[in-house]
């Protein structure tokens, strides 16, 4: 079904429906621009549709705005992935998919969710470099690159790290002397984090390093990355990056 938005210069957002059938949104969702564009969407959709009891709504967001706030962190402050959640939910979408949530959290409260895999590109990735050794970048990132180690049937470096007066300390429980590495993870805002567990690797003896995001936000640049991972791969999810430093996988 095709539908077309409209932004006036006054920053309003207007929908209209094209065509019948069932609704079929694929959007970034990585701004309240998207969240207010999706409910304008939505809104136009169930006004041609309301005695239409066979038509279904589905929404794709590629990169969920807020998944990164899944909890109150502070006494008097936004639960902001809550209120995203809650204006998804007052959509009334039949079902809501997200490309690699930050946490289940986003599953929990947004209704009718389900993940979108990064396996594939994940996959495309391990293949581009050729086998490389799979690296967790903390405890709470193992278990699903253990899962995708599996599939994979790549050999896996659980990392993990500490905050000592701000500065994070790397400890890497695997041997990867002469070994091409692959981190991945979901998310890479600024990444100074991923370049300390890339100097840590290199440090240990890894030949090359790369890093695999689903959603590279990259706010700050390449320049800190470079200095000591090789190459980054990421998914359009988030932004089109052009760059020679970054593959990225069209997603939307």
């Amino acid at each position: 079904m095709k539908y077309e938005i409209k932004k006036f210069k006054d920053g309003q957002v207007a929908a209209k429906i094209l065509e019948e059938g069932n609704l079929d949104v694929h959007i970034r969702g990585n701004s309240y621009d998207d969240l207010f564009a999706i409910a304008a969407i939505k809104e136009a959709w169930d006004a041609e549709n309301s005695m239409n009891k066979t038509a279904t709504a589905t929404l794709s967001i590629y990169c969920l705005i807020g998944q990164r706030s899944d909890r109150r962190f502070n006494a008097k402050e936004s639960f902001d992935l809550k209120v995203i959640a809650n204006f998804i939910n007052s959509m009334a979408f039949d079902k809501v998919e997200i490309l690699h949530p930050h946490s289940p959290i986003s599953l929990a409260l947004i209704e009718n969710a389900s993940k979108l895999s990064h396996f594939p590109y994940v996959k495309k990735t391990f293949e581009a470099i050729g086998n490389p050794v799979l690296v967790s970048p903390d405890a709470g990132a193992y278990k699903t690159t253990h899962e995708i180690a599996e599939k994979l049937e790549a050999d896996l470096v659980p990392s993990n790290k500490v905050r000592v007066d701000g500065i994070p300390q790397i400890s890497i429980q695997g041997d990867v002397k002469d070994k091409d590495c692959l981190i991945v993870d979901d998310l890479a805002d600024g990444g100074r984090t991923f370049k300390f567990l890339a100097d840590a690797l290199k440090k240990q003896g890894a030949a090359k390093v790369f890093l695999y995001v689903t959603h590279g936000q990259f706010n700050y640049g390449f320049d800190e990355l470079k200095e000591t991972i090789d190459h980054v791969y990421c998914t359009n999810s988030f932004k089109k990056i052009e760059d020679e430093f970054v593959t990225q996988f069209k997603v939307i």
